[in-house]
């Protein structure tokens, strides 16, 4: 993060690739805190919901200050992911790996959000948080509809400065081909009129 400007670079896309649907990928890609757990699950066939559970690994680090699924090991890591969310259901291992047989896990309960984070958070940090950790990959909240939620409503606001008092950097700045086949509800949520 740049003190100055608040801008945040993001690195580490050593990995990245374009996702060609029934073109298999390898389940052992991403940095273990951060990883899916339908990588865990050794999933071949992906979507970039994987990215957007990264993006909840990220966002409660930051609120917490550490990793919010500190695993040693594949399996490690996933223990930890059932602390929090509890165990998944049948349905969510199919949805997360069709091709995963092995069933047999201790049936845990989720830990309520409100203990994972005891430090008095905006609901609209934790309920953001919870969207992106849902065990099957298809309810996760996309990078749009993260971008649209009211966690985020506070840059929307052209009255928003950052805390040494300079303007927010360009921040609706999108490109045609990144709104192309957004509906007009949804950009009307995204960027504010003053942008």
């Amino acid at each position: 993060v740049n003190p100055h400007t608040h801008q945040l670079k993001l690195c580490d896309f050593g990995s990245a690739k374009v996702l060609v649907k029934g073109e298999p990928n390898v389940s052992y890609i991403c940095s273990r805190y951060y990883r899916a757990p339908e990588l865990i699950f050794g999933a071949t066939e992906y979507t970039t919901a994987i990215d957007i559970w990264s993006t909840g690994c990220v966002m409660a680090e930051l609120l917490l200050g550490q990793p919010l699924f500190p695993g040693e090991s594949g399996v490690d890591q996933l223990v930890e992911i059932i602390k929090v969310l509890g165990t998944p259901t049948r349905e969510e291992i199919k949805c997360m790996n069709p091709n995963y047989t092995e069933f047999k896990f201790p049936q845990i309960k989720p830990h309520p959000w409100h203990k994972v984070f005891q430090k008095r958070l905006p609901p609209e940090a934790v309920d953001l948080v919870c969207r992106f950790f849902q065990y099957s990959p298809n309810l996760r909240c996309t990078a749009l509809e993260a971008c649209i939620h009211p966690f985020f409503d506070e840059l929307r606001d052209p009255n928003t400065r950052l805390p040494n008092g300079r303007p927010l950097p360009p921040l609706f700045n999108f490109k045609p081909q990144e709104l192309s086949g957004v509906p007009p509800d949804v950009v009307k949520k995204l960027i504010p009129e003053h942008a």
